[in-house]
């Protein structure tokens, strides 16, 4: 296992209360991220500097891009396109389900076009969230249903397991995933975050089929093997980094994501989106089928 001092800078110097979900656009190469309690969708261009950002009117936990322009997001009361990536005009709700107390949290899109949205309560109470899969028409199946703090979600480069991320757990599971797609099975423990080392939260799979985890209050990201070894640590100098995802022209910087909420004293970072300049090789994301 290898512990390094990356050569880590500050991509957008920001204070988002809660940095989440680091997503790169291939088809406008730019990097999408939120910050989930000031219900904001950023952009981030990393060849001009250009950043753009779109208020929500909910809460927001993830946004991804659309297959045929656009967005979608996990919203606080269930999932909504947005017809332009950059302006709020246009919205209209795909799944509007709200539940009182319940909000949205991280989500993915799968290799075969559909988002895999998951919740938690404000009070995270144990077993109040669930991962749902939805299709470009809307179609809502529940996947896991006896969810805390549902968060990072990602597939292994032939599509073949998934991997996910219930905070609470300190654990990063793996699913078989079935041959359409549409279904997972077979869930068991891929690597346990040891008691001091953080919760794991964000998590991507990069081209080596390793699975790269954000440790919220770990001040750290890991890189864990197929099998669930570790083999690589990143530190970081602020104790809150959230999520992280591959982006760049050729998918070989390493987009963090951090937040200030809940710390007395941030760290100047806290909050900003990171980068690491060729930290590896990811996989590129596909777009909502919606």
């Amino acid at each position: 296992m290898t512990t390094y001092e990356p050569a880590l800078e500050v991509a957008v110097q920001a204070q988002a209360t809660l940095g989440e979900g680091p997503t790169w656009d291939a088809a406008k190469s730019r990097l999408i991220w939120i910050d989930i309690l000031g219900s904001r969708v950023n952009t981030y261009d990393p060849s001009t500097g250009r950043r753009t950002v779109m208020a929500t009117e909910q809460h927001v936990g993830a946004a991804k891009p659309r297959a045929g322009g656009g967005l979608v997001v996990n919203l606080r009361d269930g999932v909504g396109l947005y017809d332009d990536a950059d302006s709020a005009a246009g919205f209209r709700w795909l799944h509007h389900e709200p539940v009182p107390g319940r909000r949205a949290n991280d989500a993915a899109v799968a290799p075969d076009g559909s988002l895999w949205a998951g919740t938690m309560t404000y009070d995270e109470t144990p077993g109040g969230g669930t991962l749902s899969r939805l299709t470009g028409d809307g179609e809502v199946t529940t996947v896991l249903d006896d969810v805390t703090v549902s968060n990072g979600t990602g597939w292994s480069p032939d599509g073949r397991l998934m991997y996910y991320i219930d905070s609470p757990t300190r654990r990063v599971d793996v699913f078989d995933v079935s041959a359409d797609g549409q279904r997972v099975s077979n869930r068991r423990q891929l690597a346990m975050i040891e008691e001091g080392a953080g919760f794991p939260d964000g998590l991507t799979v990069d081209a080596d089929g390793c699975v790269w985890v954000a440790l919220w209050d770990g001040g750290a990201v890991r890189r864990y093997t197929p099998a669930g070894a570790l083999d690589r640590t990143i530190t970081l100098p602020t104790v809150r980094p959230t999520a992280c995802a591959f982006g760049g022209p050729n998918l070989t910087d390493l987009y963090i994501t951090t937040a200030r909420v809940g710390l007395s004293d941030p760290h100047p970072m806290s909050g900003s989106l990171l980068v690491v300049p060729e930290a590896g090789k990811g996989l590129a994301q596909p777009a909502f089928a919606g």
